[in-house]
């Protein structure tokens, strides 16, 4: 079967994670990342959502409203409820699935605290809307959300660059991986400063346990990858044995891993520097296969095909589909396993209905939750690229 995604990972990674720690691990990481998105600091989180709520409170925010999108990954809300604020949901654009920096505005009050501007599934943020924003309201910091668009870049500018700070998520589905893990740059020497006093001063020190747990997690990931074996890994997945190990959100409640306050491992920071030696590949790769699949694709009236980008970065090829479930099923049946990643509107969850939040019309957030699936865009998929589009050509 051909799995939705696959990390890049090889044998230097395995060799990195089995290497006797030193004593700098993450601050090598941190290091070679900050240099890679080319921004003066990165501070390491065990996730990017323990960065997200650290960083918050850095600047000072709390009982705030803090605007983000109604469509995104559930966890930015969460970590904005963790800092003790407010998250304010506003609604997606059809054209890249971002938030509508244009209803922004009318989203702004005086107890607005920051605005979060994520460019999703690789998506640049419109820079020159945000400018505008930011330009009528200076007083209100922007944090850019590159969980989904490392070094994503909006007319040649570099979305990470374009705000007070910029997180990264660093799990095994994002565009690389350091197993878990998560990641803050700035330029801001001060918030840099402040941040990682914060991390140090909150954070504990990794557990033994904690290490180990992450070293038997790495060696899972590749028999389960293995196309002889994912079968199997899938039916469990889709009858409910595998749990919360495949699902990272509960629809009822809001929360944090149970490890959010204990700092990243030295395993997870190896594997890191390994993987930012794989970037380039990585990204030119899902462009060259983003561009494939529309070309392939185009004129599939079924499909509604995401569009073509200059400085997309691509972690997700996301189209969308009227009978989502129908078209899930019949390609599990031809072994191609194809994902529906953000399968909800955050102010539709019921854990938000219920919480403190302020909600504004988020019909189109609704309308891609419902209807966007993600075919395979991983490195090695090249070759099987054909069949995974010939699924619409029957």
């Amino acid at each position: 079967m051909i799995p939705r995604f696959k990390p890049a990972l090889g044998l230097q990674e395995l060799k990195a994670a089995l290497t006797w720690p030193q004593h700098d691990d993450v601050a090598r990481f941190e290091k070679a990342f900050a240099a890679k998105m080319g921004q003066k600091h990165a501070i390491a989180f065990p996730y990017g959502r323990t960065g997200l709520m650290m960083l918050l409170e850095t600047l000072g925010l709390k009982d705030k409203e803090i605007i983000c999108p109604a469509y995104t990954c559930v966890v930015v809300p969460h970590a904005i409820v963790f800092s003790g604020n407010i998250p304010v949901f506003v609604d997606s654009q059809e054209e890249d699935y971002n938030m509508n920096l244009d209803l922004v505005p009318e989203a702004i009050t005086e107890d607005t605290g920051a605005i979060i501007a994520t460019s999703i599934f690789g998506y640049p943020v419109d820079l020159d809307k945000l400018d505008m924003i930011r330009q009528q309201y200076p007083h209100i910091p922007i944090i850019q959300d590159c969980a989904h668009s490392f070094a994503a870049e909006w007319k040649g500018r570099p979305v990470q660059k374009e705000g007070i700070a910029a997180l990264f998520g660093l799990n095994i589905s994002k565009i690389i991986t350091s197993i878990f893990g998560g990641m803050v740059t700035t330029d801001n020497d001060t918030i840099a400063q402040k941040l990682r006093k914060l991390r140090d001063s909150r954070l504990a020190s990794p557990s033994l346990t904690k290490s180990f747990r992450r070293l038997f997690y790495l060696l899972a990931v590749y028999p389960t990858f293995w196309p002889p074996l994912y079968g199997l890994i899938n039916r469990l997945e889709r009858s409910g044995f595998l749990g919360r190990l495949v699902k990272y959100y509960d629809e009822n409640s809001i929360d944090m891993p149970s490890d959010y306050l204990e700092k990243m491992t030295d395993i997870e920071a190896r594997v890191g520097i390994q993987q930012l030696k794989k970037y380039d590949i990585i990204i030119n790769t899902k462009r060259h296969l983003a561009e494939l699949y529309s070309r392939q694709l185009h004129g599939i009236k079924e499909l509604q095909l995401p569009p073509i980008v200059d400085g997309a970065t691509y972690s997700h090829y996301v189209p969308r589909v009227k009978t989502r479930e129908t078209v899930l099923s019949k390609a599990l049946d031809d072994g191609v396993q194809l994902g529906r990643l953000i399968e909800y509107s955050i102010p539709h969850m019921s854990s938000y209905a219920k919480s403190k939040s302020i909600k504004k019309h988020a019909d189109i957030a609704e309308k891609l939750s419902i209807e966007t699936i993600n075919l395979p865009i991983y490195r090695n998929i090249l070759k099987s690229s054909a069949r995974i589009t010939a699924l619409w050509k029957r």
